[in-house]
């Protein structure tokens, strides 16, 4: 009993790849099985990533949250006198490292998500390339530029700022800026300043903290945009 016939090919698209269009069918079937197997890579590696930082995040709120509670438990003890400053000062910066050290992870998570975003852009526009009618059930963009990536995280719309304020990013900077600012309000508290001296230090330092891992955020988006070559850049009608 012969096979019964298959659906028709698509519509070749103007702009398209000559090779793809030169490849036989078995030849088409082989590559769209390689690419679907690097895509569901890229995509075990982006989940992987992406849980390996928000446990880091929680685990740093973890220990913020457990070293103030300890310094208010130790400071009713010691009646906030004798060594009870030394022990304050080391858990701040304790605290401060570990969470410079987890902001830094999470900047560079940035970066490998976007990496994974424009990776798979590619491979959907090789997709294209096997078979351009698949076009208009794409819902993600398969151009591997800015526009391109803009459209992948949010694609019903232009992305709002939103998104970047309630990224993990954010909530790490601000804790950790926090963290920097008490620190250096404990320091100038340390070296004999006025309480209100201390406070505004602090304050300073915090925000002078939370602006530049803000800067050192956005240098490295940059830096990403400045080093990539799109393949498959978003036309300009788009």
């Amino acid at each position: 009993m012969a096979d019964a016939p298959g659906p028709d090919p698509s519509a070749p698209a103007s702009g398209g790849d000559p090779e793809a269009d030169a490849l036989t069918d078995a030849q088409k079937a082989l590559r769209a099985q390689l690419l679907a197997t690097e895509h569901w890579s890229l995509l075990a590696s982006r989940s992987t990533t992406q849980a390996e930082v928000l446990t880091r995040i929680a685990i740093f709120l973890t220990l913020v949250s457990a070293g103030l509670i300890g310094l208010g438990i130790l400071g009713n003890a010691t009646r906030f006198r004798g060594w009870f400053g030394v022990a304050a000062l080391g858990v701040l910066f304790l605290l401060l490292l570990l969470g410079l050290i987890t902001m830094l992870r999470a900047f560079n998570t940035a970066t490998e998500d976007l990496m994974y975003v424009l990776a798979m852009n590619r491979l959907r526009a090789a997709y294209l390339d096997l078979d351009p009618g698949l076009e208009p059930y794409l819902m993600m963009s398969p151009h591997d530029d800015l526009r391109g990536s803009e459209v992948t995280y949010h694609v019903f719309f232009p992305r709002p700022a939103s998104q970047i304020l309630g990224s993990s990013m954010m909530v790490i900077s601000v804790v950790t800026s926090t963290v920097a600012g008490l620190f250096a309000g404990g320091v100038a508290a340390a070296f004999g300043a006025p309480i209100g001296v201390s406070v505004a230090f602090g304050v300073v330092a915090g925000m002078a903290a939370f602006v530049w891992m803000l800067r050192r955020g956005y240098r490295l988006y940059l830096r990403v945009w400045k080093e990539h070559t799109p393949l498959r850049p978003t036309p300009p009608d788009r």
